[in-house]
């Protein structure tokens, strides 16, 4: 064995020693500081920052009406002719909600919609030999609803004017109708009573307008529906109908604007 490699077993002995001592009671220590170290893996943070978009002890109330109304007098449109008519329809929803905890609201929402159409005559021409008439039709409608929502705003970044929220709903409703077709011995009427439940999730965008007003849109992107109708013709005929639907995709017919008050 030559001299340098016995200088090298000498110098690995040492470190040997040095890392073993033994303490005042007599017990020997390792000392980790001459061990191989490991890597240490942190918890990723993105430092992404909430800030309280809709404090606690909030309330948030908003109301929607809605009006229309248009009459027709020997009215032409494609296929349909000498159309004379008029109708009407009205809708009133009001919204209360409660901000439980920061950012946290649930409230609910009830809605009342009217409908009429009077049509006095219309023919439909499909060719010069082909044509039908409609005269004295008459329908009527109603329909009520109450919802129970939750929402949970997010902020963009530390901005409090802008913001997102998700709103889970479920809602109960119900109806009547009726049709009403010819006069005299020859008049014939259906009366239709109609049930409907729904659950869904509608997220939606908000801007404050200022520190009590918002305006709001949000759209239905998930829902599952049922409806259940029971109609009755000239007293004598019942029917039942059912229907259960499922939407996975953005419904454009459920986007709805608004504005609400933050007091």
């Amino acid at each position: 064995m030559t001299l340098k490699r016995l200088t090298k077993h000498i110098s690995a002995l040492t470190l040997i020693l040095l890392s073993v001592s033994p303490d005042i009671h007599g017990s020997t220590t390792y000392n980790d500081s001459l061990s191989v170290p490991t890597d240490t893996i942190l918890p990723f943070n993105r430092d992404i920052e909430q800030v309280s978009f809709v404090p606690k002890g909030q309330w948030l109330t908003g109301v929607s009406v809605s009006y229309s109304q248009s009459s027709q007098d020997n009215y032409q449109f494609l296929v349909i002719e000498n159309l004379n008519g008029d109708t009407y329809t009205f809708k009133v929803s009001p919204m209360v909600m409660y901000a439980f905890k920061d950012n946290l609201t649930i409230g609910g929402r009830l809605a009342y919609s009217r409908q009429r159409t009077s049509l006095d005559q219309a023919d439909i021409t499909l060719g010069y030999d082909t044509s039908y008439n409609i005269d004295h039709l008459y329908s009527i409608s109603q329909n009520y609803s109450a919802m129970i929502a939750f929402r949970n705003y997010l902020s963009l970044g530390s901005s409090t004017r802008f913001g997102l929220f998700n709103e889970v709903q479920l809602q109960l409703g119900g109806g009547q109708s009726k049709l009403v077709n010819g006069s005299g011995d020859d008049i014939t009427g259906t009366f239709e009573k109609n049930f409907n439940a729904s659950i869904g999730i509608a997220p939606g965008l908000v801007m404050f307008l200022n520190n009590y007003s918002a305006i709001e849109v949000n759209v239905g992107v998930l829902g599952f529906n049922y409806n259940h109708t029971r109609s009755i013709t000239d007293q004598v005929y019942i029917a039942d109908r059912k229907t259960k639907s499922a939407n996975f995709k953005v419904n454009l017919f459920s986007i709805t604007f608004g504005v609400t008050l933050y007091l």
